[in-house]
């Protein structure tokens, strides 16, 4: 293995790159007319057009990606995290043209993607499920006289994908005609199956996964937890490493159910077993939830308590080598936390902020990492998935991870599109969150009414910009005193030529 083809973009296509450039590899970059100027672009050795703008015609189009990766000789393609991260026909296709995937095999992804299946699978081998219904038989007939065996609330999953779409959670057995069709008729639209299947809804229940990484020699090691629970809309915000919810008898109960799952679906690279905890139990109930046959996008809090580059990894398990650690060799070191920072507006219904950032500062100092693909005049298309950067902080503890994400939180500088950095900031101040109360419901419990404090108007955010730019990129930060401001970006604390007094 040699050329590298990296089929995807923003922030985790940089991350990539970066480890790929460490180990040698020549590195081959795609991108779609929106992303010419993206910086995955220029990092790559060699960058090809795949397309117009929209995913479905670019990052998505499988015959477009196979024809720039005969075209550069790749000999590799790393897909990355969502687009075709997590398809099997893409995967089958880079075998049959003698393209490494870094990644399971075809058959693995198409096992464990499948819901159903994949439940089926664990209740095979004993691993405990949350009450539910699977079968073949999904007439409304059917599933209405499940759901009335299952008792509510009832939570119903399309079989097909994840990501909250094609979910619906149901309280009252009248309702369920109606779900059952938004359900359907969501989950048809977005994996091309309309498959539902029924589960027992946990209403206060931790969201915590395993990572883990097998080999083709049929070894398998897990990396310990994350907690996941922090989520909006089903969408993960916020994740930690290790959970704060795990003792010792639930981590050894949880990592080797994760462990047993991979050995039986013969699972080949990186990947991540989820699971749901029952925070209210008298004693700690997991329950198995899925698969994610790909990289997660909160990989770096594992990387961060482990010591190891996942990617890398994943790439020295593709090219047919044995795991290099025994399970007693990988230690839990520390504590680390991430944010997802998202180009999107909090109280406009987090409606997607599509724009340029005009200006951008990343934080930095002791136990920061950023991930990013974000520079000062870097434009945010609205095709994709609005992550701007993940924000992890590491530490010795819980405290002094929680103490240095909100520190660069507060040292995060974006100008030109509005983003949810207040939010993240609340959540994290939160006494419920510093207490590590946390649960699924944790936003709908907390900041069902949240409102931001008042910006300052943009003229304001532009100026304290433009005189950053003028002088040393810097220096009109440093008169800041954090401690006086409660936001992410004061102005009114910052000393510098464009103040009005």
């Amino acid at each position: 293995m040699n050329r590298v083809l990296v089929a995807n973009r923003g922030e985790i296509a940089v991350r990539i790159l970066r480890t790929c450039k460490e180990i040698g590899f020549h590195t081959i970059a795609v991108y779609s007319e929106a992303d010419r100027d993206a910086m995955h672009v220029a990092l790559a050795d060699e960058a090809y057009l795949l397309g117009p703008a929209p995913a479905r015609e670019s990052y998505l189009n499988i015959e477009r990606l196979l024809q720039v990766a005969r075209r550069a000789r790749a000999d590799a393609v790393h897909p990355g995290y969502g687009f075709l991260s997590e398809n099997a026909d893409f995967a089958a296709a880079c075998r049959a043209q003698g393209i490494v995937f870094v990644g399971p095999s075809p058959e693995t992804i198409e096992q464990l993607g499948d819901k159903c299946a994949a439940r089926a699978l664990a209740e095979r081998i004993g691993v405990p499920t949350v009450p539910g219904y699977t079968g073949d038989d999904r007439s409304e007939r059917r599933l209405v006289r499940e759901a009335k065996r299952i008792g509510t609330p009832l939570i119903l999953k399309a079989a097909g994908g994840g990501g909250g779409r094609g979910m619906r959670i149901v309280s009252d057995l009248a309702q369920l005609p109606e779900a059952l069709a938004a359900a359907r008729s969501e989950a048809l639209a977005a994996f091309g199956d309309d498959r539902i299947f029924l589960e027992r809804y946990i209403p206060r229940a931790r969201h915590v996964e395993v990572q883990i990484l097998g080999d083709s020699q049929g070894n398998v090691i897990h990396l310990f937890e994350r907690e996941c629970s922090i989520q909006r809309r089903y969408q993960k915000i916020v994740e930690e490493s290790p959970s704060c919810g795990v003792g010792p008898a639930l981590r050894k109960g949880l990592t080797e159910a994760a462990v047993r799952i991979a050995k039986a679906a013969n699972y080949v690279g990186a990947g991540t077993v989820e699971f749901l905890v029952e925070a209210d139990a008298p004693e700690p109930r997991f329950y198995f939830l899925e698969v994610n046959t790909r990289l997660q996008v909160e990989h770096p809090v594992t990387e961060a308590v482990t010591g190891f580059d996942l990617v890398r990894l994943q790439f020295h398990v593709a090219q047919g080598h044995p795991l290099p650690y025994a399970q007693e060799e990988i230690a839990l070191m520390g504590h680390a936390i991430e944010v997802r920072l998202c180009a999107e507006d909090p109280e406009n219904q987090f409606l997607a902020s599509p724009g340029t950032m005009q200006f951008w500062q990343a934080p930095e100092g002791p136990g920061i990492r950023v991930d990013t693909a974000l520079e000062s005049g870097s434009f945010i298309p609205p095709y994709y998935d609005p992550l701007l950067a993940k924000i992890i902080a590491f530490g010795k503890t819980r405290s002094e991870a929680l103490a240095r994400l909100e520190r660069a939180l507060m040292e995060t500088h974006g100008v030109g599109i509005k983003t949810n950095q207040a939010y993240l900031l609340d959540i994290i101040r939160h006494p419920a969150f510093r207490e590590g109360d946390l649960s699924t419901r944790f936003l709908e419990e907390h900041f069902a009414g949240w409102r931001a404090f008042t910006e300052p108007p943009d003229e304001v955010l532009l100026a304290l910009a433009a005189a950053s730019v003028q002088a040393e990129p810097s220096a009109v930060f440093r008169g800041a005193s954090l401690a006086d401001s409660q936001k992410p970006l004061n102005p009114w604390c910052l000393v510098g030529r464009w103040r009005n007094t």
